[in-house]
């Protein structure tokens, strides 16, 4: 067999997996079905979008390989860095894209048409802003990497790369005239050693009404250094890319998610309407003796205002009553969506929000033992919510936020688990008690070194397929075609604050644990996050600031 490797051997054949993983991104991702054909609208999913001040623009996908380098960086398995290919005819290459080893090839940077003559113009000429050469990494030769130098009132965009020490011609790329573009700064880590990060860059400033945006490129930034680079600016800014309510309706049965639920699972979502109708009460301070029964849709709730401590909905009070709406009610189970224009209305954002009635008591795992937390966690209402990204050139789901406690991960399209079938509708795991959402079933615990809340996520047989129950509550773009519920304009508590004795519940723990363990966990209690004591309610939907703003 002479130098050949054969991998019945155990050790060889975990070197194959490690060799193979380390191979570079050129595999696209796609999705289980191709997209539909989406209804006619105004400027959704038409490919290129109009930016004002000259300035079109096109989302392109397709890419050749330039330089790869199989070290560090996520997973330690390096990145890749791409040209754009297949640029539409009369558009220029604004930047490059890049991309971690560790997924399959899914991306997109925006080439630019100039339609006043003066939008556009090629550097004058390019800054080495750093290489790879005395790197001891395993990399596909040395790459290099070029900061256009834009001519004066211009600003470059994107960084080029070559596997050459020679600098690129003048004209591969175009800056982008000053007053069409805006601040931008690091968002996802792509790769990095020696001091040296490379990251994609997204608008600093994000929300319903930021005009910033993503170009898709990256930046290569030194230690305590901000990106040399700019994103764009939608000075037409008319929300005439977003889409209509047949297209809102087409995406959600596209990607709408299915949400499962632990097998131990008690609380359970419902509608808002459900909860008003069994039961729930409004209480107002000082007339605490005197609750009111809710309408159906919220008509009698005080709207407005702030969240001043005046009024807070409540369970039911006969004990019975309480512990039935406690569990919620899947059957009846609707979810609400808040249509939102995101990074200069290049791209829709549909908020899925998922309201419960309870959220149950937490568990808490101290190395080796698990251990319930008394009443800790527990509070009355709990809203939770997911949102998918999704691009206004194509109509393609981009990227999903996933809502954990107080904050949440975003996960690309590309690392999502779908339902089957055939179905573009992925699937997202709902924590026990607690509802976080997670990408995968499992355990995450919340803590460090073995110690923490346990977030268990597991696919039982309680499931809601969003899809076939939703309701768009918001779309403030379109121009008063979607009416607000009542309910969403209650701007109090959906639940009372009930304070109890967090010492109590920790010493009932405490007492049952010998010495070493003892002393980790009262190490971690002091670490336990805010909104995990006290039983307090949350604020509606409106009052996150994810309703306006970004996620993150």
């Amino acid at each position: 067999m002479g130098n050949c490797l054969s991998i019945s051997d155990p050790s060889l054949e975990d070197v194959s997996k490690k060799l193979l993983k380390a191979l570079p991104v050129e595999t696209a991702f796609k999705f289980p079905s191709p997209l539909p054909t989406f209804s006619q609208g105004d400027g959704f999913a038409k490919r290129t979008i109009d930016l004002g001040g000259g300035l079109e623009v096109s989302q392109v996908s397709t890419f050749n390989k330039v330089w790869s380098t199989y070290e560090e960086g996520p997973d330690n398995l390096g990145a890749t860095f791409f040209e754009p290919s297949s640029i539409p005819s009369g558009f220029s290459i604004l930047g490059y894209y890049a991309q971690p080893n560790n997924r399959k090839l899914f991306g997109w940077v925006l080439t630019a048409r100039d339609l006043s003559s003066n939008t556009l113009k090629p550097p004058v000429d390019y800054t080495l802003v750093g290489n790879t050469e005395s790197l001891k990494i395993k990399q596909d030769g040395t790459g290099y990497f070029w900061q256009p130098v834009p001519p004066d009132g211009y600003q470059a965009v994107g960084l080029i790369v070559t596997n050459s020490s020679q600098k690129p011609p003048l004209d591969k790329l175009r800056c982008v005239r000053s007053d069409l573009t805006e601040q931008c700064e690091a968002d996802t880590w792509i790769w990095g050693t020696n001091g040296v990060n490379i990251s994609n860059l997204r608008p600093t400033a994000r929300g319903t009404q930021a005009t910033g945006v993503s170009v898709g490129t990256f930046t290569w930034q030194t230690q305590n250094s901000s990106p040399a680079l700019s994103c764009l600016k939608n000075t037409k800014f008319d929300f005439s890319t977003m889409p209509n309510g047949s297209q809102i309706e087409e995406l959600f049965q596209t990607y709408s998610p299915w949400i499962y639920f632990h097998p131990d699972e008690e609380y359970l979502p419902s509608s808002v309407n459900w909860y008003f109708n069994n039961g729930a009460l409004l209480y107002k301070k000082g007339e605490e003796s005197k609750p009111i029964p809710i309408e159906s849709n919220g008509s009698n709730l005080p709207q407005g205002g702030s969240n001043d401590g005046s009024y807070w909905l409540d369970l039911p009070i006969d004990k019975n009553g309480k512990e039935r709406v406690k569990k919620g009610d899947l059957q009846s189970t609707k979810v609400y969506l808040h249509i939102k224009p995101m990074l200069g209305a290049t791209f829709t954002d549909i908020s899925i929000w998922i309201f419960y009635p309870f959220n149950g008591p937490a568990k808490a795992k101290v190395k080796f033992v698990n251990l319930p937390l008394g009443r800790i966690g527990e509070h009355i209402g709990d809203w939770e919510h997911t949102t998918l990204r999704i691009s206004n050139f194509t109509g393609e789901l981009w990227r999903v936020f996933l809502s954990q406690h107080s904050g949440g991960v975003w996960i690309d399209a590309c690392d999502l688990e779908f339902q089957g079938g055939g179905s573009n509708k992925f699937v997202a795991y709902a924590s026990l008690h607690g509802h976080a959402m997670y990408p995968k079933p499992g355990l995450v615990l919340q803590g460090d070194d073995g110690v923490g809340i346990r977030n268990d996520t597991a696919k039982g047989k309680k499931v809601i397929d969003t899809g076939l129950g939703y309701e768009v509550i918001a779309a403030e773009y379109d121009g008063g075609g979607v009416v607000e519920p009542p309910w969403v304009n209650y701007f109090r508590k959906w639940g009372p604050k009930i304070d109890y004795n967090v010492d109590d519940e920790v010493k009932s723990v405490e007492r049952i644990l010998p010495g070493l363990l003892k002393k980790a966990f009262v190490k971690f209690v002091k670490k336990i996050p805010d909104e995990v004591y006290g039983e307090d309610g949350p604020t509606g939907p409106k009052l996150k600031s994810n309703w306006a703003g970004d996620e993150s």
